[in-house]
């Protein structure tokens, strides 16, 4: 019988760790979601992990499974999630629920600003003003609603020119 585990990695070494464990034959799981992310000035789509710094790994439970101490020496690992001396186990079905999760909110990516959302503007002759984020235009653009002269007005800039308000 086999269990799962909780890997926490080093920081944004996720992918490394889940390589080098697979390297060394071990079963594991990172589950990723599709996040929008400004590249170069330009909006693109990314594989992100669905938990920052922990994978999941499937070990035996007998003792003539593998042990604890190669795993903890995988270059991407910082430790084995535990509770005292116990390691943490995952349900199998927590695993199977991100799974199915993890499969359907890939094909649609979370977007890096909602509608209604609160934005500052970082470029162009509307710096540092706050507005609305309204809607996506096209691959590179979004409207925004700002008010100007206290009047709002819809105004079309590049997404890579909004941050989140804070």
């Amino acid at each position: 019988m086999s269990n799962w585990y909780v890997i926490h990695t080093k920081p944004r070494q996720e992918a490394r760790a889940l390589e080098n464990l697979q390297a060394q034959g071990y079963h594991c799981y990172l589950p990723l979601i599709a996040v929008e992310k400004i590249r170069q000035h330009r909006l693109s789509i990314e594989q992100e992990p669905l938990f920052a710094r922990y994978l999941f790994i499937e070990l035996d439970s007998d003792a003539s499974g593998k042990s604890w101490s190669p795993i903890r020496s995988t270059l991407g690992v910082s430790k084995l999630v535990s509770f005292g001396t116990e390691p943490l186990k995952a349900s199998r079905e927590l695993i199977e629920a991100l799974r199915q999760r993890t499969e359907t909110v890939a094909q649609t990516p979370i977007a890096l600003h909602q509608p209604g959302d609160a934005v500052r503007i970082t470029d162009g002759p509307f710096t540092g003003l706050e507005g609305v984020f309204q809607m996506t235009n096209g691959e590179a653009r979004a409207m925004v609603l700002l008010e100007l002269l206290s009047k709002p007005t819809q105004v079309t800039l590049p997404i890579a020119s909004l941050t989140k308000a804070r």
